[in-house]
């Protein structure tokens, strides 16, 4: 009995779990803020890319 309150007292104390916890809360943190930045620059880089292209095609046009 005496060693199976023991091993509740040592799992209890345990603090790797918390740790692990932790980094996983802060990688998922860190993936959420590289999504919304990709999709802002996604969507910035498109724009352009559709400007340059609609130049590209008139100038074609009109040569």
């Amino acid at each position: 009995m005496k060693n199976t309150l023991n091993l509740i007292r040592d799992f209890a104390r345990e603090e790797d779990g918390v740790t692990a916890i932790e980094y996983g809360l802060l990688a998922a943190l860190i993936s959420v803020a590289i999504i919304a930045a990709v999709g802002v620059i996604g969507t910035q880089l498109n724009d352009t890319f559709t400007t340059i292209g609609t130049k590209l095609t008139n100038a074609n046009a009109a040569g």
